[in-house]
């Protein structure tokens, strides 16, 4: 009889801990910018190498030949960077390899696939998702980047 309920317990608790992870997965964890003081940071030289482009929002997502909820990240993104071609500042969608550009993904503190990133113009991060990001709250997030004056 113990063991049913211990048993019992750990079910309970593995099935929070489960929903409590699921539940964080695909949300926008908003990030504020913070100015950057050093002409050519570490950073801005790894965003440079993988394709950011200064002076232009980007969406960046890290991805791998193995993952598969990369492929849905792809047609969101896809999706979402077609929908704001016409504003002021279109994103750029930029998907890089994270084997490839392990060194950007170490910098960036990416610890799980996929992971997509805001950046604004100035190549700052202003978002954060891990998971496959609602198509609403990615257009959501990026169409505040995509305003001329919005990270003046």
């Amino acid at each position: 009889m113990i063991a049913l309920g211990v048993l019992t317990v750990m079910l309970v608790a593995a099935v929070a801990v489960g929903l409590l992870l699921r539940r964080n997965e695909g949300r926008v964890r908003e990030r504020a910018a913070a100015p950057r003081h050093e002409p050519e940071s570490t950073r801005a030289t790894l965003l440079a190498a993988a394709g950011v482009v200064p002076g232009r929002p980007t969406v960046l997502h890290f991805s791998a030949d193995w993952c598969g909820p990369c492929v849905a990240v792809r047609r969101v993104v896809a999706g979402v960077v077609a929908e704001l071609a016409a504003a002021e500042l279109p994103p750029l969608d930029l998907e890089v390899d994270i084997d490839e550009f392990a060194e950007l993904a170490r910098e960036l503190n990416v610890l799980s696939l996929p992971t997509t990133f805001g950046l604004d113009s100035r190549g700052l991060e202003r978002f954060r998702i891990s998971g496959v990001p609602k198509a609403a709250d990615l257009r959501t997030s990026m169409a505040s980047l995509t305003i001329a004056a919005a990270d003046e």
